[in-house]
């Protein structure tokens, strides 16, 4: 079952495909893959950011502030009309970040951004009922109106992910092939668009709220990598601007 709610601190740092070898040759002594990565093999993410008309969140989250805040409806891959998505609300308040989700059906999602209609007694195609979360529907719904939020971007990404053996607390997901468009808002259409990192890049978030392993901070001291504040939706937004 996804996990609707936690908190936990994010580190990024952008890998070379020398780092990425480097660390993918010895995380096996220490993380178990995410079940999502099958024979070793990356898995889809696919995700529309909402925003104002005027970009006033990703504006805001440019500026670093203590507090920031995003909304945005998370699949797995590309899915269809009648598939099971996230609807998520993610702040971040000191270093330490909140994400709270709740399940949908991507057809009420589209419905709900157009006129506020939030399904009652949602059902899957399987024919089992939908389980929402409605205390972070009602937080989220309460975002969605204060700002007027709408779909402004997508971005989608192939994604390795690992969890600490015998330790939840810690996570490390490495990604790629990062796709960012402003057009064609949907997440049941392909996964296309501008490439967001250099050839050879690659995106690695660290994922904790305790310290992180030694090794992994051994790991990082050897490579000499540091942390980034590299953003996804930061990045797009300003290669946007440039472009317009």
């Amino acid at each position: 079952m996804a996990i609707e709610v936690f908190n936990r601190r994010e580190i990024k740092y952008l890998l070379t495909d020398a780092d990425k070898d480097a660390l993918l040759s010895i995380i096996g002594n220490h993380m178990d893959a995410d079940p999502f990565n099958k024979d070793g093999k990356t898995y889809s993410i696919c995700n529309l950011y909402l925003d104002t008309d005027s970009d006033e969140l990703i504006q805001k989250s440019l500026e670093k502030p203590d507090f920031k805040e995003k909304i945005r409806l998370r699949s797995y891959g590309t899915v269809a009309l009648t598939d099971k998505v996230f609807l998520e609300s993610k702040k971040k308040f000191d270093g330490v970040v909140n994400k709270r989700r709740t399940n949908f059906i991507l057809k009420d999602a589209y419905k709900y951004f157009e006129d506020g209609t939030i399904p009652k007694n949602p059902v899957q195609t399987n024919g089992n009922p939908l389980k929402m979360n409605s205390q972070v529907m009602k937080e989220i719904d309460y975002i969605m109106h204060f700002y007027k939020l709408k779909p402004k971007v997508f971005i989608s990404y192939d994604r390795w992910a690992f969890f600490e053996k015998n330790n939840s607390d810690f996570r490390l997901t490495i990604d790629t092939n990062i796709q960012t468009r402003r057009t064609d808002l949907r997440l049941d259409s392909p996964a296309y668009g501008t490439q967001l990192l250099k050839p050879g890049q690659w995106l690695m978030e660290a994922k904790a709220f305790k310290a992180f392993p030694m090794w992994f901070v051994l790991f990082l001291s050897e490579r000499r990598l540091y942390q980034t504040s590299f953003s996804k939706y930061g990045t797009e937004y300003r290669n946007w601007k440039i472009g317009k």
